[in-house]
C-alpha cells in the first residue's frame, strides 16, 4: 500500500477543449481535491493529475519535481506517450488510487542553468537555416566536434521522443544515463552517444561569435554565447504508476509506438 494522498490537484490544459469537462467528473467523485489549469499552476498540493497532452506533462512534471509531487496524466492529445491513463478510465484511476495500487518511479531529469528538463535539452545554431559546428567534452575533455544542425542530450525517458526522430536508441527508464545525438550531421561516421548520468557535458561553439539556442523539452529556451554545462539535476520527476497487467516500459512502447504489429497488405 502506498501513501494516502491528502491534497489532489487536477489540472487541465485549456487548449484540449475536453480537459475541463474530465477534470470536473474526476473532481465530483474525490474529495479534497482543486481544479486550476497548467497556466496556473499551484504548489500546495501532495499529488498532481494532469490532463492533456504530453506538453502538459512536461510543463507539470518540471514544476513539481521540484516538490517531489507524484504526477499522473489522462491524454486527451495525440500521442499521450507519458499518460497513464485514458479519459474513459476516469472510475478505474480513481479506485487505484484510493487502494494505493500503484508505485511511484523516479524519472532522471537534465538540467542547465537553472532551468530543468525531462525529455531533453536541444543546443541549436542561433541561424537555424545553417549547420552549427559544435564542440563536445565530457568532463571537461574534448571528445569531438559535430558538424551538424544540433544536438540532443536527451534522459531514457525522453529516448522515445525528439531523440528517437533523430535516430537514437530506445532506453530502459530505469538506466541512469543520458543520450547525445547529433542532428543530421554532416558525417556518416557520426554516432549517438550513451554515457553515465553523473558525467558533466559541455558544448562549445567552434565559431565564437555564434550564439546558440538552448531549448528544454521543446518549451522553454534561451539564447547564448557561452559555454552550455548541461548535468545531472538534483531532483527527480515522480511518475505516479498504476499496477495492472500492461504496465510495465515494453507494454507501453508497444501499445504507443505500434510495435509488434504488422504492416497491412
Amino acid at each position: 500500500m502506498e501513501k494516502t494522498f491528502e491534497k489532489i490537484g487536477i489540472i487541465f490544459n485549456p487548449e484540449f477543449k475536453d480537459s475541463k469537462t474530465l477534470a470536473k467528473k474526476i473532481n465530483s467523485k474525490i474529495q479534497n481535491a482543486k481544479i486550476f489549469s497548467i497556466d496556473n499552476l499551484k504548489n500546495d498540493i501532495d499529488l498532481a493529475i494532469v490532463i492533456g497532452g504530453d506538453g502538459t506533462f512536461l510543463k507539470a512534471s518540471r514544476f513539481y519535481s521540484k516538490k517531489d509531487t507524484p504526477i499522473i496524466g489522462f491524454n486527451v492529445g495525440r500521442l499521450g506517450y507519458l499518460a497513464q491513463a485514458h479519459p474513459n478510465e476516469a472510475d478505474f484511476v480513481i479506485e487505484k488510487l484510493k487502494k494505493g495500487d500503484y508505485k511511484i518511479e523516479n524519472r532522471l531529469m537534465l538540467k542547465s542553468k537553472n532551468k530543468t528538463a525531462l525529455n531533453d535539452i536541444v543546443i541549436k545554431g542561433q541561424n537555424c537555416a545553417r549547420t552549427a559546428t559544435l564542440d563536445l567534452y565530457i568532463n571537461d575533455k574534448k571528445l569531438c566536434s559535430y558538424v551538424a544542425d544540433g544536438l540532443i542530450i536527451s534522459t531514457p525517458t525522453g529516448s522515445t521522443a525528439y531523440s528517437l526522430s533523430a535516430g537514437g536508441p530506445v532506453i530502459s527508464p530505469n538506466i541512469d544515463c543520458f543520450l547525445i545525438i547529433p542532428i543530421c550531421p554532416h558525417t556518416l561516421n557520426t554516432r549517438p552517444i550513451i554515457i553515465p548520468s553523473d558525467e558533466k557535458v559541455k558544448i562549445i561553439a567552434a565559431e565564437k561569435k555564434e550564439k546558440l539556442n538552448i531549448t528544454f523539452d521543446g518549451q522553454e529556451d534561451f539564447t547564448t554565447n557561452n559555454d552550455i554545462i548541461i548535468e545531472k539535476n538534483e531532483k527527480y520527476a515522480k511518475l505516479l504508476i498504476l499496477n495492472r497487467q500492461n504496465d510495465k516500459f515494453y507494454d507501453i512502447l508497444k501499445e504507443k509506438l505500434h510495435w509488434s504489429i504488422a504492416p497491412k497488405k
